[in-house]
């Protein structure tokens, strides 16, 4: 079963759309032919139309959804970003629905096609060809005037072969009516086609901005930690090899001096590093659930620490936990729905990070990342373990725990 629906489950939120959106369309190539070919067939047997005739038209009708489809397909993909519109497969689309249109009136008036059959075929080719126009319509504006021009276009033709003013009126309302649902019909799936990928595509920015914030506020810090001293060395530095060239004793006080500002700066290096490393549980617990409440799932985060004040070394550590795992929820997977779980019972000494989140693939996608090798070094340093991997219902879990008491652990940097 899982090899069946794998190729389903695989596919992002947006693949999804996109994959319903173009078998909604493929099915419209059998309804047309089913719906407007065939019935004119079937229709044949009870009225005058001949049936050679009959499979003509139902020729007709099939060459037209072929057509059609073959055009909802291609606008699709420039729908999507993948190909400039079809631009000349529409003109040629248009061509031939007018082609048909003109041919089974013309039947309708001087031939033996059945006054009967003749409107079911000129509303379907009609109103499925506006349809794929219109989604090779760039603008929005100018998608109302298809299923009009249609419509005008048809009424014209009636009117011009000398046929009753009541059938006029007809086609112009039938193809005005159908023209118009097809028209909408289709313009809503390519719009909504179209905002799935733009939302898509922010998310993957957000992504990258934070990503690229962070970055950019971490040089900033060590720019303005490093920058005077590193200024202040080479200056001193400068001023010992003068002092040196002229064999002064001063260069050796100005190169002890260079030493000391360099052991300065080293430790303020690692200050900085550690408080990039050490992560505040509270600030990243919050952070999470913003993050991925933004990205569109339901994300639940639930206390039960029964009171207890944790260690800095378990927040620090934990914090990263929760880091690792909203980025794996991110990047990897459909996911709608997460939890997020931080227990500390009164009657335990452990503390228990659950972080488990729905919409995973049945394959991971590429080669395993090392993010789950470095929790467990970091967890190992606080004496902690991870555990992590699919659990029941497609879903994925992830789980933490690290003993309060660290007094005995020395956690490093």
């Amino acid at each position: 079963m899982s090899k069946l629906t794998g190729w389903w489950k695989k596919r992002s939120s947006a693949g999804k759309v996109e994959l319903y959106t173009r078998w909604s369309f493929h099915l419209f190539v059998l309804i047309e032919i089913v719906s407007f070919g065939l019935v004119a067939v079937a229709a044949s047997e009870d009225n005058d139309t001949p049936r050679p005739l009959a499979f003509a038209a139902l020729a007709v009708v099939v060459a037209h959804a072929v057509l059609v489809g073959f055009l909802s397909s291609r606008a699709l993909d420039a729908v999507c970003g993948r190909r400039e519109r079809p631009v000349r497969l529409a003109v040629v689309t248009t061509a031939a629905t007018a082609a048909a249109v003109l041919l089974f009136l013309f039947l309708r008036r001087f031939g033996s096609l059945d006054e009967s059959v003749a409107p079911g075929l000129v509303v379907g080719v009609t109103c499925f060809g506006c349809g794929s126009l219109v989604l090779a319509v760039e603008k929005v504006q100018h998608m109302k005037y298809v299923p009009l021009v249609a419509a005008v276009g048809s009424a014209a033709t009636v009117a011009a072969l000398g046929l009753p003013l009541g059938e006029v009126l007809g086609y112009f309302v039938a193809v005005l009516v159908a023209g118009v649902f097809l028209a909408f019909t289709c313009g809503f799936s390519g719009w909504l086609l179209r905002t799935v990928y733009e939302l898509d595509h922010a998310r993957e920015v957000q992504a990258q901005l934070a990503v690229a914030e962070e970055r950019l506020r971490f040089g900033r810090d060590l720019h303005d930690v490093m920058g005077r001293n590193l200024a202040v060395i080479a200056l001193k530095s400068e001023l010992a090899v003068q002092l040196a060239r002229r064999e002064r004793p001063e260069a050796v006080d100005q190169m002890i001096e260079v030493q000391r500002i360099a052991r300065e700066s080293q430790r303020e290096v690692r200050d900085v590093v550690r408080g990039y490393r050490e992560a505040d549980l509270s600030v990243e617990l919050e952070g999470a659930r913003g993050v991925l409440s933004a990205a569109g799932m339901d994300c639940r985060v639930e206390y039960a620490t029964s009171g207890r004040q944790l260690p800095g070394e378990v927040q620090s550590a934990l914090g990263w936990v929760v880091r690792e795992a909203t980025t794996n929820v991110l990047r990897h997977g459909d996911a709608r729905s997460c939890l997020i779980r931080l227990t500390a019972p009164a009657d335990s000494d452990t503390v228990t990070l659950l972080v488990e989140n729905d919409g995973v693939p049945e394959t991971p996608a590429g080669m395993p990342g090392s993010g789950l090798a470095g929790l467990r070094e970091r967890l190992a340093a606080v004496d902690g373990t991870l555990l992590a991997g699919p659990a029941e219902g497609g879903r994925f879990r992830l789980r933490a725990e690290v003993p309060l008491d660290t007094r005995r652990v020395e956690v490093r940097a």
